[in-house]
């Protein structure tokens, strides 16, 4: 249930952030509101699965910069991240696309803080 909790939020995320980021764009499986719908639920969890595998990796890997920079680097990471999401939707023919790094980073902050703020609401109260 809380994978699946996870999934929606973030596809939400992702809606909100290309309608802030100019930069950034789903392109639907379907001219529909049930395709764009699933568009962006298949979106966010090959971005979970991503997130999930490479990104814990990097983030490993990269422990001394995320310390030195005081985790600053997360924002260059979530950007290489989306651009993954976009390479891998891309070969499927349909999902997210990123129009440059810049466009990635500032699509990272904007998706991380939304995320954020919607698991401030959605959190289960213990």
């Amino acid at each position: 249930m809380r994978f699946i909790v996870k999934v929606l939020v973030s596809a939400f995320a992702l809606w909100l952030t290309t309608l802030i980021v100019s930069g950034v764009s789903v392109v639907p499986y379907e001219q529909s509101d049930i395709g764009t719908v699933l568009t962006y639920l298949l979106i966010a969890l090959i971005f979970g699965v991503v997130n999930a595998t490479i990104g814990t990796l990097i983030r490993i890997v990269a422990f001394p910069l995320y310390v030195l920079t005081l985790g600053l680097i997360s924002f260059i990471v979530n950007a290489l991240l989306l651009l993954i999401v976009d390479w891998l939707s891309d070969l499927m023919g349909f999902g997210l696309q990123v129009d440059g790094f810049w466009w990635g980073v500032l699509a990272a902050l904007v998706l991380g803080l939304i995320s954020w703020l919607i698991g401030l609401v959605v959190r289960p109260k213990d």
